[in-house]
């Protein structure tokens, strides 16, 4: 992930194409919502676009699924199939990281969102996610933990399967090659 939050010309063109073009592909995830103005807010936040090309860079598939009234902000989820190609095969945060011995994998969930300046999808949103198609059929994706449950050593995950949203947990330091996590952008 680059260091520089700002994208090149080109690079903001390019992703302002793909995404208009997910937009329009998607348009029953985003019902009522207008591409032109989900443009111009996007024109006029350049580090939420650098946020969004990472998203989309790590294999997210972002896309708009609704606009909250009361901020006037539009909400960005990944909506790939699967969890992130780009985001696999992690623990949860920091201190699973760094409390395990060995094998430790590359990264970790909290770590990565932070620094491409998203949010982990809450429980909540993972099944608001879930109504709008049916993803992670073969993969996990980690959500946000309440502090309760992590500071017991835990964090949750959820998938789809059986036509059902499922939330599990697992040690905070577990990983594996088909769980990595899905974002959310507000912009």
């Amino acid at each position: 992930m680059s260091s520089i939050k700002q994208l090149s010309p080109e690079q903001r063109d390019g992703l302002l194409s793909g995404l208009k073009a997910r937009f329009e592909k998607n348009m029953s995830r985003h019902t009522g919502l207008n591409w032109a103005a989900v443009q111009a807010k996007l024109e006029a936040s350049p580090e939420k676009l650098w946020s969004l090309q990472e998203m989309e860079s790590t294999g997210g598939e972002p896309d708009v699924v609704g606009r909250d009234a009361r901020t006037d902000e539009y909400i960005f989820y990944d909506c790939s199939a699967e969890t992130p190609k780009g985001r696999r095969s992690i623990c949860y945060d920091r201190e699973a990281l760094e409390a395990r011995k060995e094998n430790k994998p590359a990264n970790n969930a909290l770590d990565m969102a932070a620094a491409m300046g998203v949010e982990l999808l809450t429980e909540e949103q993972y099944r608001e996610l879930q109504t709008l198609g049916k993803f992670d059929q073969k993969t996990s994706s980690w959500i946000s933990t309440p502090p309760a449950i992590r500071k017991l050593g835990g964090a949750l995950f959820c998938d789809r399967r059986y036509d059902t949203v499922f939330v599990y947990h697992n040690g905070a330091e577990s990983y594996y090659g088909v769980r990595g996590f899905r974002s959310s952008l507000r912009v």
